[in-house]
């Protein structure tokens, strides 16, 4: 198994293990400047008219004001878990395309860097209660980007953005979405100036040269 594949195994059963924690445990107080998973509820309603208050004024048709910045990640690579639901595949992987064309298409060069680095993965496992899980890896992470899917849509199509928002965040399952920011782990490798042996060829004897034998 090669060292990406195994990076990516570790990833899924890190996902799978959060979105689990995240439905049977009670909410814990987030660290200062730690960052929220974003909400899949649907953009808000109208604010309520005050009685006696004179009416607002009309917004101008076939305008989507973007969502808020959210999206944003801290570290050097991280990945996002969205669990979806399996009568919802076909929405999200419909949005998922149109997703990878913004920003391919954009004429943002971060745009570009981030369709560059944003892999997506389907688990070929169930995730938490039979969802269909979905890996975002951003590897490495465009520093200071947004990877607001909403956001991203709405400024490549924003006379489609409210249909597609509507598919996006309707496709969601309760365990819904979590980011995680990554970085490398510090691994130590021996005394100073040692070098590991390569593994011994199939048919030879496996007994350690002195170099790496146990102390």
């Amino acid at each position: 198994m090669s060292m990406r594949s195994t990076r990516l195994a570790a990833l899924m059963l890190i996902g799978t293990a959060a979105l689990a924690a995240a439905q049977t445990s009670a909410p814990q107080p987030q660290p200062a400047g730690a960052l929220q998973p974003q909400q899949t509820s649907p953009l808000p309603g109208p604010t309520p008219q005050t009685p006696g208050a004179p009416p607002p004024a009309p917004a101008p048709a076939n305008v989507v004001a973007p969502p808020s910045p959210g999206r944003i990640f801290a570290a050097e690579h991280g990945v996002i878990f969205n669990a979806i639901r399996p009568d919802k595949v076909a929405d999200f992987e419909t949005v998922i395309a149109k997703l990878r064309q913004a920003l391919e298409t954009s004429k943002d060069p971060v745009r570009n860097q981030q369709g560059w680095s944003w892999k997506i993965f389907k688990a070929t496992e169930p995730g938490p209660n039979g969802s269909v899980l979905y890996v975002f890896v951003m590897d490495p992470v465009v520093k200071g980007a947004d990877y607001g899917v909403a956001k991203i849509l709405a400024e490549a199509y924003p006379m489609e953005i409210m249909e597609l928002y509507r598919m996006y965040s309707g496709a969601f399952a309760p365990a819904g979405q979590t980011l995680l920011n990554l970085q490398p782990a510090t691994v130590p490798s021996g005394a100073a100036g040692e070098v590991a042996s390569p593994p011994p060829a199939a048919g030879s004897s496996t007994r350690p040269s002195a170099a790496t034998a146990p102390r």
